[in-house]
């Protein structure tokens, strides 16, 4: 997916918002502006926006020296998403469809994003899943969702390759990787980028007893093919079925028609809800593959 002009401020903003959050001084926020400026005048609109993102967190790692500046977000993500995993466990059993309703979990799992231009109030969307007026399977009639295409390729497949997005998102993504009890390679990202999962991150939820992490070998807030490792490629290339989870998964790969990808995320601007037709705060279920 290319970026387009309404990105624009958005990346501003998450330089804003990550300087803020790295503790960057006003005279340091004033250059990470100044050179997202300089970046913006030649930079090419055909890239997908989390081309920006790697541009944009690296130019605020190198101005404040932090290297990790959510770390104790992600800390406080995995800790809070670890406390729901009893319930979300039990929400499965309780369920007439067990399946279906990890995988609405999973994709309730992607609020938790710091990188997003619009927020979402996570302590109130995860307590509505409690509400005994919220009814899980009709959380999703206003969006994209087609989890008829997602359970028939499932039942074809013994082996997975999942795309991690956030930290604390990754306890969401651990109950549905329970639930399908196929083998798993999680990948994660390389580097420390937004509150985006890392292999720690992983481990600390407890994917390691469940599944095998790797990382992609992309230092970008999205899986951009072209800076992933060689070890990632080769399973990409060859995987069965692809869970791609968040947002900026999507921008990266949703013109990839080589495999089949599974796209799960909640929409989270208003250029990408164009472009489905959707609203902010849809879930998306989506397939690359008719």
């Amino acid at each position: 997916m290319k970026s387009y002009k309404d990105c624009i401020p958005c990346f501003y903003k998450q330089a804003r918002e990550s300087a803020r959050i790295a503790g960057a001084k006003e005279s340091q926020q004033k250059k990470i502006r100044d050179e997202l400026a300089e970046i913006l005048k030649r930079y090419p609109m055909e890239e997908c926006p989390p081309y920006m993102g790697r541009i944009l967190y690296k130019i605020v790692s190198k101005v404040t020296g932090k290297k990790d500046p959510y770390e104790k977000i992600k800390r406080q993500s995995n800790k809070m998403a670890l406390s729901l995993y009893p319930e979300l466990k039990r929400k499965i059993q309780d369920s007439p469809d067990r399946l279906l309703t990890a995988v609405i979990l999973a994709i309730v799992g992607n609020i938790i994003d710091y990188g997003a231009k619009h927020s979402f109030d996570i302590d109130k969307e995860i307590n509505d899943l409690w509400n005994p007026d919220f009814d899980i399977h009709n959380a999703h009639k206003k969006a994209l969702f087609d989890y008829v295409s997602f359970k028939k390729a499932l039942a074809k497949t013994d082996s997975i390759l999942y795309l991690a997005d956030n930290a604390g998102e990754v306890v969401f993504d651990r109950v549905l990787i329970e639930e399908m009890d196929k083998k798993v390679t999680y990948v994660v990202r390389e580097n420390p980028i937004i509150n985006d999962a890392l292999k720690e991150d992983a481990i600390t939820c407890g994917i390691g007893k469940i599944a095998k992490i790797i990382s992609s070998g992309c230092d970008g807030p999205g899986v951009m093919l072209k800076y992933c490792n060689k070890k990632f490629l080769k399973l990409f290339n060859s995987a069965k079925m692809i869970i791609s989870k968040g947002q900026g998964n999507f921008e990266a790969l949703n013109n990839v028609k080589s495999r089949p990808i599974f796209f799960f995320f909640r929409v989270k601007c208003d250029v990408v809800g164009r472009r489905l037709g959707f609203e902010i705060g849809d879930m998306i279920l989506k397939s690359n593959i008719r």
